[in-house]
Formats: structure tokens, sequence, C-alpha cells
């Protein structure tokens, strides 16, 4: 007990964790609008939108997230001089926020479709006898329901962000958890457990509400048929 609270005192445990937690917001917010795009562009009645997009999902899908995180550096900011301030840290940040953003938008296009397949082909055939355009009826009738559908796989993916945003340390975030537990364990490796154990139960202690609140959303607003 008294090593753990040695560690508390020696480090910024909470800061680490409300970076990725700052992380996590930010990169739903953005992935969540992007997602949205890309599930109008699969479902588009354009096929080169619907091509662009089952591209894009299926490149980011099947690419590493952790080289992602290195080309937002390396590339992005060493290469192509892409600055968001004059402060490295700022700049670290905001790059694994589009990095993050980019990757996970891929998963939540997948979830929404996944929503979309729950709208009765009806509606879409309904919205047209009415004389609604494609993107009138996309947004007015089949995502309103498609989101009702896509609550547990959206949980997921945001859970899966989360977590994911411990690779950030990639990106040179040096202040979120899994940097912090890495400098950690590499000056007080005889508490490699204690160390451990606080960060799994961080994760854990983060995990737990979105995890309950995503199964309270997907029953109460679960489409009765």
């Amino acid at each position: 007990m008294g090593s753990v609270l040695q560690l508390f005192s020696e480090y910024n445990i909470p800061g680490a964790f409300w970076v990725n937690i700052q992380l996590t917001l930010w990169s739903a917010l953005f992935s969540l609008i992007l997602g949205v795009i890309l599930v109008v562009m699969r479902i588009s009645p354009i096929s080169s939108m619907r091509v662009f997009g089952r591209t894009y999902v299926e490149f980011f899908q099947n690419m590493p997230l952790t080289i992602i995180m290195v080309f937002m550096v390396l590339g992005v900011f060493a290469q192509l001089k892409l600055s968001f301030s004059t402060v490295f840290s700022v700049n670290f940040f905001w790059l694994a926020v589009v990095g993050l953003s980019l990757y996970t938008a891929a998963f939540v296009c997948e979830s929404l479709r996944s929503g979309i397949n729950t709208v009765p082909l009806g509606q879409a055939e309904a919205a047209r006898a009415l004389g609604l355009s494609f993107i009138q009826s996309a947004s007015e009738i089949i995502l309103p329901q498609a989101f009702r559908g896509s609550v547990a796989p959206l949980g997921n993916t945001f859970i899966a962000l989360l977590k994911n945003s411990t690779v950030a340390a990639a990106a040179s975030v040096a202040t979120e958890s899994s940097s912090l537990m890495s400098e950690m364990i590499e000056y007080h490796a005889n508490s490699i457990v204690a160390i451990f154990l606080i960060f799994a139960l961080g994760y854990v202690i983060l995990v737990l509400p979105i995890g309950a609140l995503t199964t309270f959303l997907s029953n109460k607003l679960a489409v009765r048929r």
C-alpha cells in the first residue's frame, strides 16, 4: 500500500489518464462525423462515392494504428511541416487525435452500416415515393433509425478507441498513460506488479461506465418490430 501511495505522490497518474480521456473524446467526435459521411457515401447511388467509401474503410481497417501514428509524426509533422501550434506537445496531441480519428472512422462507418441493415427496405422506398432526395431520406429517415440500431457496435468501437488512445505514445504524446507506465516501470522495476494493477484498474474504471451506458441505451432505444 505504501508503494502505491508513493507512486501516486511521485507521478501524476490521474493527469495521464485525463490525457487519454481527452484524446478519446476529441477522436470520438471527429471519427463520428467522418464515419457518418463515409456511411452515406457507402449507401450513395453514385458508384464513385461507394467505391471511395469502401476503399477508405478497407484501407484503414487493415492498417496498423501504430503505423498511422508514426506517419503522423514523421510524415505529416516532420516532412509536410503541418503544425497546429508552436508548442511541440500540443502538435503531437492533435496529430494523435487526427490519426485516431482517421482510423476509428472506418469502424464507426461499419457500425452505422450494421444499423442501416436493420432499417426495412420499405422505408427508403417510401421516402422515394414521397419525392425525398437521397440526402433527405438518409438524414431524416435512414440514419436516425440506423443510430438506434447501432448503439451496441458504436459503444464497442468507442471502448476500443479509449484503449487505442494508448498508442498515442507512438505519436510522441509523452504525458498519456502508457508513456507514464513505461517511465514508472523503468525507475521502479521492483513495483512492477503495483504499477500494472494501477493502470489496469484505471482502464477498468473508465471502460465499465461506457459499457453500462451502451447496454442501457441499446435496450432503451431498441426498435421493437
